[in-house]
């Protein structure tokens, strides 16, 4: 059951003919929420892109929620004021429990900047649903790696409330995992996520 109320009458919640359960079941693994979290230019896609590519090598449902797709269509409507960024995590954390209940592996790379949202959305299921990966590496990697060139941009004031610069980014306190992307090989942070899917029992050791 949705944990919130709806803001129109007459709503009621219908429970699926095929649960998360059986999915798993029929699937050989459990669905989990991977939620990648960091500055801008930390690496969050290329990993979360390099995990989904190795589950998927495996024959595992699992897809990819990136920000920047999302605010192409469902997220469109949206700018980056403190409110704005509230919404576009809220939506992306209902959407996020909707692929869970599929019995899907979501992996989302947002920078999801305020530790309140994430925990949000962290509140939406259950604890061994979730699993924050804070991909950790320095804002003065992520300004020499800039590859969409934002923050010169946001230097030089073209962009606005910017995370990092002129918008603060709050970084977890507990996550399940911190990988300094900054200098972490690609291929052993995405052993690292395959290992604890492992040990949390979300997909078979190989």
């Amino acid at each position: 059951m949705n944990s919130f109320t709806p803001q129109v009458a007459n709503i009621t919640w219908h429970e699926a003919s095929v649960d998360r359960v059986a999915r798993a079941d029929k699937r050989g693994h459990r669905s989990a929420i991977l939620w990648f979290t960091g500055l801008s230019g930390s690496g969050k896609s290329t990993l979360a892109n390099a995990v989904n590519a190795t589950l998927f090598k495996r024959g595992l449902a699992s897809y990819v929620l990136d920000g920047d797709n999302m605010r192409h269509g469902l997220c469109k409507d949206l700018g980056f004021s403190g409110a704005d960024r509230e919404e576009n995590i809220r939506r992306i954390g209902e959407v996020a429990k909707l692929f869970l209940d599929a019995g899907i592996i979501v992996l989302t790379a947002f920078i999801s900047p305020f530790r309140a949202d994430r925990n949000k959305v962290k509140a939406l299921v259950e604890a061994d649903d979730f699993l924050e990966i804070y991909c950790a590496a320095d804002l003065n990697v992520c300004e020499v790696r800039d590859p969409k060139g934002l923050y010169a941009k946001a230097r030089s004031g073209v962009i606005k409330e910017f995370t990092g610069i002129s918008s603060p980014y709050e970084a977890p306190e507990a996550p399940t995992l911190k990988i300094d992307t900054g200098v972490q090989e690609l291929s052993v942070s995405v052993s690292r996520v395959i290992r604890i899917l492992q040990d949390r029992k979300v997909i078979p050791s190989m």
